[in-house]
């Protein structure tokens, strides 16, 4: 046997491969992707606290120790971006290398250390690269709010699906706040309304300008709204951002005194100290852009530099492109999975002008619920169902928001068996009533559709009267069908032990 011969294996090839460092005043990101025939598949992620933004000075000079922190962090990544090709990455510098008066010490070092060219940003270019970033991981609904809250900086930015309208940059950051309001450490009333009264001071110039873009979301990109975000999980809560959850965290950080003591059930240590002063600036942003809720969005500035390097991936449907890869990956059947999406749509629109949903956005959870409902499949058939919901708790679904996708999971996990109203009760009221009408719509195309064949369900109809809904199909259509009829009637006992009422003829 020759023990010199190559065997070649099907891994990525180095041209595949991009990355994006993003060098911000709190923490520096990495961010390593793999673009496989047009999909974008994450396989690094590597974040440090530098907090470089506190090595400040009353001159804008950045002391030493802050230079030190940012180049022994930038010796970590320098190894792993040895893999890539030079043309595929990038690498950036934000709001505290704009401001300090040394900043060419750090990046001469930097370059050096990376053996890449670092550019700063101006503020500008930074919001249009977060507001990339978030279009192109969450799906757009008309013109959006996005909001980062950086450690030195905050971008505000409007737009309309890959169209940055108007952006902002503001020198007020988490870190710099931090260092402003709460630099000894305690946590007062008068502390928090000091930085909350100056974040309000910064904005009121460009309030008019955001109010006045009538956006239908607003979506904030990761730092303070992703903590709040995990509070609000941790604590069971699945709802998006809203300005009574804002002021309750306040009082909480005020109950706990100082910064040393602050404990917050799902609060991370890593964010701790930063986390008062990220809160007093975004209640500021909800109290004076008059913003009524927030979700997270999938991704910020260095998705945004990534995404930037792949001109191809403009034009991609997000979440059509999310759901296909998932039918792929979990050998759900395609051609029942739209199926299924098909009667599914066609119920509620029947359902949807007899009832008053607010702004929840029913048909995507619908819609990828009803393709993803087969997910646990591939594991066992009993409690598929269950497998499902699992998968899809721990699965990024790129182009939905955390509370849709924690949607789309309930949905999938209710859609057969017993139905556990417990489940939604996490959900903020308008989101919980929203989701008990799609669980009816998606059990009953699930229903409908059993012999997975096409044109065999006959014309029907649904009339909705409040929990009372009535199917009714052509005469003498249920008796000639046995075993739509049988699981229609195991349906109806199954809604009346909820309280629901369901009637087929």
């Amino acid at each position: 046997m020759n023990n010199n011969t190559e065997v070649s294996a099907p891994f990525a090839q180095p041209e595949q491969l991009y990355a994006a460092v993003d060098l911000g005043s709190n923490s520096f990101h990495m961010v390593i992707v793999r673009v496989v025939a047009g999909s974008v598949h994450i396989i690094g992620k590597v974040k440090q606290k530098v907090r470089l933004a506190a090595g400040l000075d009353e001159n804008m000079v950045l002391d030493q120790l802050s230079l030190e922190r940012g180049w022994k962090c930038l010796e970590t990544f320098a190894e792993r971006l040895q893999d890539i090709p030079l043309s595929n990455i990038k690498i950036v510098g934000t709001a505290t290398l704009r401001l300090a008066a040394n900043a060419d010490v750090f990046i001469k070092k930097a370059e050096t250390i990376l053996k890449h060219k670092l550019n700063v940003i101006d503020g500008e270019e930074e919001a249009r690269q977060i507001y990339l970033g978030v279009a192109y991981t969450s799906a757009n609904q008309g013109n959006s709010l996005v909001i980062d809250i950086g450690g030195a900086s905050t971008e505000v930015i409007v737009g309309n699906d890959m169209t940055p309208i108007h952006l902002v940059s503001m020198n007020m950051g988490c870190v710099t706040f931090k260092e402003r309001f709460f630099a000894d450490g305690n946590i007062s009333e008068g502390n928090f309304e000091d930085a909350i009264k100056q974040a309000k001071f910064l904005l009121e110039p460009v309030a008019n300008d955001f109010i006045n873009f009538d956006w239908q979301q607003c979506l904030g990109a990761s730092g303070t709204p992703q903590a709040i975000t995990e509070i609000l999980v941790t604590q069971g809560i699945s709802d998006s951002i809203r300005i009574d959850y804002l002021h309750n965290l306040k009082q909480q950080c005020i109950d706990c005194v100082t910064i040393d003591l602050l404990q917050i059930d799902g609060l991370t240590e890593s964010r701790r100290a930063i986390f008062p002063s990220g809160l007093a600036i975004l209640i500021a942003l909800f109290e004076q852009l008059n913003i009524q809720e927030m979700q997270i969005s999938g991704g910020a500035l260095r998705e945004g530099l990534i995404y930037g390097m792949l001109d191809n991936m403009q034009q991609i449907d997000r979440r059509l492109q999310t759901l296909e890869q998932c039918i792929e990956r979990f050998h759900i059947d395609p051609e029942h999975a739209y199926r299924v999406k098909g009667i599914a749509l066609s119920l509620f629109k029947q359902v949807q002008n007899k009832m008053v949903l607010g702004k929840v956005d029913c048909e995507a959870m619908l819609m990828a619920s009803a393709m993803l409902h087969e997910t646990g499949l591939h594991i066992e058939y009993k409690l598929h169902h269950q497998h499902g919901a699992y998968i899809l708790s721990h699965l990024p679904l790129v182009g939905y928001t955390q509370q849709q996708c924690a949607g789309i999971k309930t949905l999938v996990q209710s859609h057969r068996q017993e139905i556990k109203l417990d489940l939604f009760d996490s959900f903020h009221p308008e989101v919980r009533k929203a989701l008990l009408v799609l669980v009816r719509v998606l059990r009953l195309s699930c229903l409908l559709s059993i012999r997975r064949k096409d044109n065999l369900l006959a014309d029907f109809t649904l009339i909705t009267e409040g929990e009372k809904w009535t199917l009714t199909f052509p005469e003498g259509w249920l008796k000639s069908h046995p075993l739509i009829d049988a699981e229609l009637a195991n349906e109806k006992w199954q809604q009346h032990k909820v309280g629901w009422t369901l009637q087929c003829f």
